[in-house]
């Protein structure tokens, strides 16, 4: 049983033809260290008792899979589509170098691949929006007094169903230890 689950969502490394950036690669150093300084603060300080939830997207998801497991964090990641759909729409966009992050993070976690353990998407359903109850219910599998919901987000919609923002409503129904690492704030 872990001590603390912390459940992760966060923006992905902008495209490079992105019109309106939100997490542009330049920033990657800057989330990473507001995410390690988060996970090292007292009121999580994140440890081999813990149990890390997330994506595997390049950006947010991955920065905060490897700060987890620099601690000793044990790893969970939940990808919304089969793996090679997944690289091809989450991760080889932003450069080759976060498809070998992936496999790092992957070859240290437990892996879920959803349409695998969940079925098909059902008609009308959205697969992120899926993946992100998934892993809720992942986390909160031990109970909420234990779950840590976190969130590198810049406060506004996302680009389609299932991003950030409604990952942070979903998790606000179960819990209040939120800690939003708001990226306007972090960008300067």
């Amino acid at each position: 049983m872990p001590r603390n689950v912390l459940l992760f969502s966060g923006h992905m490394i902008d495209a490079p033809d992105r019109e309106h950036p939100r997490f542009p690669a330049s920033k990657e150093p800057v989330a990473a260290a507001a995410i390690a300084h988060l996970l090292d603060s007292t009121d999580i300080a994140a440890g081999a008792g813990d149990l890390a939830i997330c994506g595997g997207a390049c950006g947010g998801d991955l920065l905060f899979a490897e700060a987890c497991l620099a601690r000793g964090v044990a790893l969970e990641l939940y990808i919304p589509l089969d793996e090679p759909t997944f690289l091809a729409k989450s991760v080889d966009f932003a450069d080759a170098n976060w498809r070998n992050r992936f496999r790092a993070a992957k070859a240290q976690a437990v892996l879920h691949v959803t349409p695998d353990e969940a079925g098909p998407l059902p008609r009308g359903d959205n697969p992120y929006e899926r993946n992100n109850m998934r892993m809720l219910d992942a986390a909160a599998r031990f109970g909420t007094a234990k779950l840590i919901f976190i969130c590198l987000w810049n406060g506004k919609g996302g680009d389609g169903p299932g991003g950030a923002k409604h990952l942070m409503d979903e998790a606000a129904r179960r819990t209040s230890r939120i800690h939003w690492l708001n990226t306007t704030k972090l960008w300067g």
